[in-house]
């Protein structure tokens, strides 16, 4: 199964295009861009509680049959926070202190 590949930062709306090397998605997918997950999330999924690491590049060009973002398009539907961006900051802030694969 392929990654959804989503559009857009979840916190602040901002595009993530497929090449964008400053989206961040956490084991859900839940997708951010770098600076909120720096500034705003402190590497803390909103969504999980759990960390993120940079979404992979799906390559444009298929260099093996059927695999490229052509044949496996990312996804064009576009999302919201799930919660309240105070109910967002008292998780980040019981969560920030410990280590992602402590949590």
């Amino acid at each position: 199964m392929a990654l959804e590949i989503r559009p857009n930062c979840e916190y602040c709306d901002r595009d993530l295009p497929p090449e964008d090397t400053a989206a961040r998605i956490c084991t859900y997918e839940c997708t951010f861009c770098a600076d909120c997950v720096d500034h705003h999330l402190q590497n803390v999924c909103p969504n999980c509680g759990g960390g993120f690491v940079p979404r992979p590049i799906r390559p444009a060009k298929a260099y093996r049959d059927g695999v490229s973002r052509d044949h496996q398009p990312p996804s064009d539907k576009r999302r919201t926070p799930n919660y309240e961006k105070d109910e967002i900051a008292a998780l980040v802030r019981r969560l920030k202190d410990i280590p992602p694969e402590d949590r």
